[in-house]
């Protein structure tokens, strides 16, 4: 009989709930991208746009601090301590005291902002000054979409909840109620509001609200009671406020960094803040899909390996997460950076946004993609930092990676316009993964990091030949030009795809990459849920 703890069973495991969590990533980025061609085909990248995106990113960059940034990393932990080493009832009535300070806090947290919107706005966006159109329209914005924090949090602490108890479909599936409550708004409030932004904002609060309320029969389901419990002497509080407290920095610093890019692209040309809001949901796409949904899968995994105290097996899941997510971000990027262009002329270039958005949106696209493996690396490793419950070195290395950030951008903007604050994000990432590798050897015995660097090389290898054959079928064959028509440009960009993925899985398996039986791992069992009998 197979040991349900050895390290091929939770090797699968991990790979099942990373295809689960990858699975409903694709398809709620994929709403993500028609919810952007909606509001890129009726707003483009101008005054409108800029200032919806600053606004809803304030609410957003709240939600990657408090919500999943810090409460679900420093939560998942010690309620999978409890679950494993105590009972299920005593974490559950942690659970319950936490969401009871949870609401409490966080509509507190939702009123002071919508009070002190005005001057969050100058705080975020001093380009767009203290008064006139755009900064009241950004004002009034802000204050629709700030309850979001309250509902998305909510979401987040059930998430933290059903993923410890190795539930991952109803959370990964969240999301998608955000772009359907977003897009829905567009078509059926905005044609009705003298401002239309304002609906595609009140489509925000709807989309939060549906999130909640897809988590609620899941969480019940699991016995979780919703009724307050108020105990703060409690000791599981204690511990999971000490590592909030030390990881709100450390885990948000790509958001961090994110928010200071806004910021200093307040002081760029008008429709920077777009430019770069755009390319960032591309490179969004592949590391949502596969290598957040890694970390998401892992860290539950880690968490119970380290309580066990499975040092070994702890290495031996780290490393697979790291392999998997190289193997699927680094084609990724070359992807990008050879279709970039027509991938968002596809997408995006309609209406109002034009063939010079494209170009500039592509421009932002090449420096992001460049720090794609590293953005992937990093989710990974930080979830094993959290599954030992070190939150400290994640924040001095945040502190390093965020200063390296705002010293690039200062240094680049000038020269590279937006594109060089999309660089420095790149750079600063990519110095945060290695000092994140390099401190967490020395913290605990994760074993030799040569067999991640061999499947990276493996990795970069096939991208390079998959890049070189997309490059010359893309010179000869994909004629960038809407006036072609739409369902041309898709059939020849779904070919140069097909084209790349067969390349890429081909040189592979003439490598021997292990990662393509982990890829059959993930891919099997939704093939087996979904296929039609």
């Amino acid at each position: 009989m197979r040991n349900p703890d050895s390290p091929k069973s939770e090797v699968k495991n991990l790979s099942r709930a990373a295809g689960v969590v990858g699975f409903f990533t694709f398809l709620s980025r994929i709403l993500g991208l028609a919810r952007d061609m909606v509001i890129a085909g009726l707003f483009g990248s101008g005054m409108v746009a800029d200032a919806f995106i600053v606004a809803f990113r304030i609410p957003n960059l709240l939600r990657r601090l408090f919500a999943e940034g810090s409460l679900t990393v420093a939560f998942i932990p010690v309620f999978t301590k409890y679950l494993t080493i105590k009972s299920k009832e005593e974490a559950f009535e942690l659970a319950r005291i936490v969401l009871t300070i949870l609401a409490i806090s966080l509509a507190v947290v939702t009123l002071l902002g919508i009070l002190f919107s005005p001057w969050i706005v100058r705080l975020q966006a001093p380009g767009f000054g203290g008064e006139g159109v755009k900064y009241d329209l950004t004002v009034l914005l802000t204050r629709i979409t700030f309850p979001y924090i309250f509902l998305i949090s909510i979401v987040a602490f059930f998430t933290g909840v059903l993923n410890s108890l190795r539930h991952f479909a109803a959370p990964a599936a969240a999301p998608i109620f955000l772009n359907v409550g977003i897009i829905g708004a567009a078509f059926l409030i905005s044609p009705h509001c003298s401002e239309p932004i304002v609906g595609v904002a009140t489509g925000v609060l709807i989309g939060g609200a549906l999130q909640v309320g897809l988590q609620v029969p899941w969480v019940l389901k699991e016995g979780l009671k919703l009724f307050p419990c108020w105990k703060l002497d409690h000791p599981g509080v204690k511990k999971i406020g000490i590592l909030m407290l030390t990881s709100i920095f450390g885990t948000a610093v790509y958001q961090l960094n994110q928010f200071m890019g806004t910021l200093l692209a307040t002081l760029l040309s008008e429709g920077s803040v777009s430019w770069l809001y755009y390319a960032d949901r591309l490179v969004q796409f592949p590391l949502g899909i596969f290598a957040i949904a890694i970390s998401t899968a892992a860290l539950p995994s880690l968490s119970t390996q380290a309580v066990k105290n499975n040092i070994k097996q702890f290495g031996e899941t780290l490393s697979y997460a790291l392999r998997l997510a190289f193997f699927i971000t680094l084609p990724s990027t070359v992807g990008l950076i050879i279709l970039g262009r027509p991938i968002i002329q596809l997408l995006f270039e309609r209406g109002a946004f034009d063939a010079y958005s494209t170009q500039m949106t592509n421009y932002a696209l090449l420096y992001y993609a460049l720090g794609l493996w590293a953005f992937s690396g990093t989710r990974v490793i930080i979830s094993a930092f959290y599954a030992i419950q070190d939150m400290k070195t994640p924040v001095m290395v945040a502190g390093i990676a965020f200063a390296a950030n705002l010293a690039f951008s200062l240094v680049l903007m000038r020269p590279l316009k937006h594109g060089g604050l999309a660089f420095a994000l790149s750079l600063a990432s990519v110095i945060q993964f290695f000092l994140l590798i390099f401190f967490l050897k020395r913290e605990i015995n994760i074993g030799e990091m040569l067999p991640v660097l061999v499947s990276a090389l493996k990795s970069v290898l096939a991208a390079t030949v998959m890049g070189l054959g997309v490059y010359y079928f893309h010179s000869i064959w994909l004629t960038a030009d809407p006036v072609t028509g739409l369902w041309r440009m898709s059939l020849d960009l779904a070919g140069l795809v097909g084209i790349g993925i067969f390349l890429y899985f081909g040189i592979a398996k003439i490598m021997h990459c292990r990662e393509l039986e982990s890829l059959w791992d993930i891919f099997t069992p939704l093939i087996r849920k979904f296929r039609v009998p």
